[in-house]
């Protein structure tokens, strides 16, 4: 605990992205993940404007900037090997970009059924599968994947399905999260309350699901953790945390390792310490798992993730003032990419020399942007539980 600790404690702000004309809420945020050193890294952040806006890691400068016009951009991945950008969008598609091309259209669109609206989506350690999570339209609720693979002899931007899973969900998928290593392993989370491990290799959607756990609330955030990643985790729309082991699935021992209806009557919220949960972080070479978390001023939370419980272990403070909306740890240089609602990306460094900034004028937008953020309704599963 000392050691993660003093890492946190160590980060300072060494740069933030620069000023833009329009303010927008920084939703999600990833790094590449090619083996070039690290000048040239690439940072992908999605944006409540539609956009998804590719930096300079180390400059934090914009390079670029991708639109999903005429549908909104959710969710946001590089690629594991190359500096492929993915976004899945609500015109039905997946959209492809090179974040190294000045091209403002798509090298690649994965093209969906007939009234599919993506929320969700994930690709697969290797590059060769991508699973996207639709809306609830009329009774539908689909996965649905394609080979992402790029084939020389074929050479068409549009991408049909492979086919779909369509009867382990009721309601809104809102996360698909692949496993880190197997890419035949998938986890999806809906606002039915529902977490689905898939194994893909299996023929039929039965017997390709491996279980189902129910976190009796809205799925907000979804994660793989624990030694060779044989544990899930999520988080829910209201604070919720659970967390399963799935070690114990062929014995007597229970799977759940922790399931946490609120966690803001856990952590002392009255001390400025917690109002929401952001997403999971899973320390391999501590080989623990924490939950990161934050407060309505901008600090960010840090909680200690064990079978007793959650714990605070420390905050960050002094980077933004608003809601933090998202964020990207790097295993390898252990630094901190953040991003939030005062339109303000950040990198955080170990050791760093840190710099007096002049905070800027918050640029928190007014409640229009609230219409392009999805609020998933928690109705579905309160029914179920009363049935």
């Amino acid at each position: 605990m000392e050691k993660i600790e003093e890492q946190f404690a160590n980060l300072h702000i060494v740069k933030r992205s620069s000023e833009n004309k329009e303010p927008t809420y920084l939703l999600g945020i990833d790094s590449s993940k090619t083996a070039l050193a690290e000048k040239g890294s690439l940072v992908a952040v999605l944006c409540s404007n539609a956009s998804i806006r590719i930096y300079d890691k180390e400059r934090l400068s914009i390079v670029r900037e991708f639109s999903g016009h005429p549908g909104l951009l959710n969710g946001v991945r590089f690629a594991n090997s190359c500096d492929r950008v993915y976004s899945a969008c609500t015109d039905g598609t997946i959209k492809c970009w090179d974040a190294r091309l000045a091209s403002e259209q798509p090298i690649q669109l994965f093209k969906g059924y007939p009234s599919n609206v993506f929320i969700s989506f994930d690709i697969s350690c290797n590059n060769h599968v991508i699973c996207a999570g639709t809306e609830k339209v009329d009774d539908d609720v689909l996965l649905v994947f394609w080979d992402a693979r790029i084939n020389s002899q074929d050479l068409s931007t549009i991408r049909d399905p492979l086919g779909t899973y369509s009867e382990t969900h009721s309601d809104d998928i809102t996360q698909v999260c692949f496993h880190p290593s197997n890419p035949n392993m998938v986890v999806s989370g809906s606002t039915d309350g529902l977490v689905n491990v898939f194994d893909i290799s299996v023929d039929n959607e039965d017997d390709a699901l491996v279980t189902t756990c129910n976190s009796t609330s809205s799925v907000s955030c979804i994660g793989w953790s624990g030694k060779d990643y044989k544990q899930i985790y999520c988080m829910t729309h209201d604070e919720g945390f659970c967390w399963w082991d799935l070690n114990h699935l062929d014995t007597n021992e229970p799977i759940t390792r922790l399931d946490i209806q609120d966690v803001r009557e856990v952590i002392n919220v009255k001390a400025g310490l917690l109002d929401y949960l952001i997403g999971g972080l899973y320390h391999e070479k501590m080989d623990k798992l924490f939950v990161v978390g934050g407060t309505n001023t901008g600090k960010i939370c840090l909680l200690s993730c064990t079978t007793a419980g959650l714990s605070y272990v420390m905050s960050l403070q002094g980077g933004h003032d608003a809601t933090v909306r998202s964020f990207c740890w790097d295993m390898q240089d252990e630094s901190l990419l953040t991003g939030g609602e005062d339109a303000q990306l950040l990198l955080w460094k170990p050791g760093a020399t840190e710099k007096t900034f002049l905070k800027k004028e918050t640029m928190k937008l007014a409640s229009s942007v609230h219409q392009r953020v999805r609020v998933h309704s928690n109705d579905s599963y309160k029914r179920r539980k009363k049935q």
